[in-house]
């Protein structure tokens, strides 16, 4: 579907030293996954930290955590340094699904009952409230230790960085639920949305994993720019995949954004080429309270394929990563140590975790 070859990186002169142990994202995740499963909140009271516990343990591909070590690795061996503050990132993501299963009523996270399902929704909040408390609290728990490793005069920038992309995701979030009300969500406002939502999570990571490795500032706004633009091409990506993909492959119904009215790109993009016709057509289907889901579905798919909605889509995508590869080319590092975040981003668009 999409063109995965290659770009080729610029040739620079490394900054740094030679660093003798580079990890592949499958290590650095089942690093991450040992470190959660040893250091599982064993606190009072129980009803609090056992909803905490359960949804942590539920797994995940530990995407932004292991970006963050990934960034880190590229400038220094020991990413166990950073661990506590790798987790945190993961800790308040896991409190942001917590709390998207309960804004959203669903019934299952990965398979397994969701937190107000098992507990109540009094339970999910109370404890979805303590993991954002702890979240902070962890990512601030070994400045000790960062001193003694001179790279204090970074940490706060770092930990200004977390605050930042943090609130971004709420921010993001409201934006989506704002633009559920409305049917007149501009392109603009919509990459917006999911830069917010999705994508800032990701770029701050691996700003934040160079941050804390003391990495040129100029590199740090270029790995901040690799997963900022990564993370656009998925979700754009994800838009696509829920109208055409396979559902043998992604195992779910496809057309939930469309039975939902989501504002996605394609939506977007189909109202802006569409005639008057089949943009009444749209509004119509849009605007009844019990449609035939199958037959809804379907419309709308004709109308992107009679659009090109699609290859517009994939268009975008294809232009998102060679712009993350561009800046990923441009840090100052040696080539061989960007290859654990070249194929991160190959593996990311290709679905093939």
């Amino acid at each position: 579907m999409y063109n995965y070859a290659a770009f080729g990186f610029n040739q620079k002169d490394t900054r740094n030293k030679l660093i003798k142990i580079m990890y592949t994202f499958s290590e650095l995740s089942e690093k991450i996954n040992k470190y959660i499963s040893q250091n599982l909140y064993s606190k009072e009271p129980t009803a609090l930290y056992e909803p905490i516990n359960y949804i942590l343990s539920l797994g995940g591909k530990r995407v932004r955590p292991a970006l963050m070590l990934m960034a880190y690795n590229m400038y220094r061996e020991h990413v166990d340094d950073i661990m506590d503050n790798a987790v945190a990132l993961e800790t308040y993501h896991n409190f942001t699904l917590l709390h998207d299963d309960l804004m959203d009523r669903s019934d299952l996270r990965r398979g397994n009952v969701t937190v107000h399902k098992k507990w109540n929704e009094n339970t999910a909040i109370l404890s979805g409230d303590t993991m954002l408390i702890l979240a902070y609290q962890l990512f601030t728990s070994n400045a000790d230790k960062l001193r003694t490793n001179d790279i204090n005069e970074t940490f706060f920038h770092a930990q200004r960085t977390f605050i930042e992309a943090t609130l971004g995701v709420c921010e993001g979030q409201q934006y989506d639920m704002d633009f559920e009300q409305r049917d007149d969500v501009t392109e603009a406002e919509y990459m917006e949305m999911i830069r917010l939502k999705t994508s800032i999570l990701l770029a701050g990571a691996l700003k934040i994993g160079a941050q804390l490795a003391n990495a040129p500032e100029r590199d740090s706004e270029l790995l901040y720019n690799f997963g900022e633009k990564i993370g656009l091409a998925y979700q754009l990506q994800d838009d696509v995949l829920d109208v055409f993909g396979d559902t043998k492959l992604f195992k779910k119904k496809l057309g939930a954004d469309i039975v939902d009215n989501k504002k996605t790109f394609l939506l977007i993009k189909a109202f802006e080429k569409a005639d008057e016709n089949d943009k009444r057509i749209m509004r119509e289907w849009m605007s009844k309270d019990n449609a035939d889901e199958n037959e809804k579905i379907e419309t709308f798919k004709n109308i992107y394929v009679k659009y090109k909605i699609k290859e517009m889509t994939e268009e975008r995508v294809n232009s998102l990563f060679l712009e993350a590869t561009s800046s990923l080319g441009d840090v100052m590092v040696d080539e061989s140590k960007k290859e654990a975040l070249h194929k991160f981003a190959d593996k990311l668009l290709r679905r093939n975790f």
